[in-house]
């Protein structure tokens, strides 16, 4: 009941929002641009190399942090990061499943390889988390995959 409640929120939550009612006409790539609350997700990922990856025909699965998620690293963090394209590298394909992974899709304690090699772990509860940061928008729907909306930057754990 509590997941059927969350993913209607969440469902109406993406509807309601301009950018996202493009939907399926877009990249994952462009419709993060459109979207307007992930410029810093969008600024690292050019810095990093890989939006033509992320533009790719896919599919791919997103989790993917807000300018806030960020913001609420530590101080310097962002720019150390913009600054080494490796490490970044390493980050953002740890936010990145191949494969079209739907909310619907997901199960308490699953284990998704991600990108990078690393796997993530979701969580299905009073909210749905991978690796402790919650789902606040899930299943936006593009053309090369979907993107399911984080309030942290994860990190794998070698870094």
């Amino acid at each position: 009941m509590l997941r059927t409640t969350f993913l209607a929120a969440t469902a109406a939550t993406a509807l309601s929002t301009a950018a996202f009612a493009a939907g399926h006409s877009k990249d994952i790539v462009d419709t993060a641009v459109e979207a307007g609350s992930f410029t810093t997700l969008v600024a690292a990922v050019e810095a990093a190399g890989l939006v033509d990856t992320l533009k790719g025909d896919g599919p791919f699965t997103v989790f993917a942090p807000t300018d806030d998620a960020f913001a609420a690293l530590p101080e310097g963090t962002v720019e150390g990061l913009l600054a080494d394209p490796e490490a970044l590298a390493a980050i953002l394909t740890y936010h990145v499943v191949a494969g079209k992974v739907m909310s619907t899709d997901l199960s308490d304690g699953m284990m998704a390889a991600t990108v990078n090699g690393a796997e993530i772990t979701i969580g299905v509860g009073d909210a749905v988390t991978v690796d402790g940061a919650t789902v606040t928008t899930a299943d936006i729907e593009t053309s090369n995959g979907v993107i399911h909306v984080i309030d942290a930057v994860i990190l794998p754990d070698a870094m």
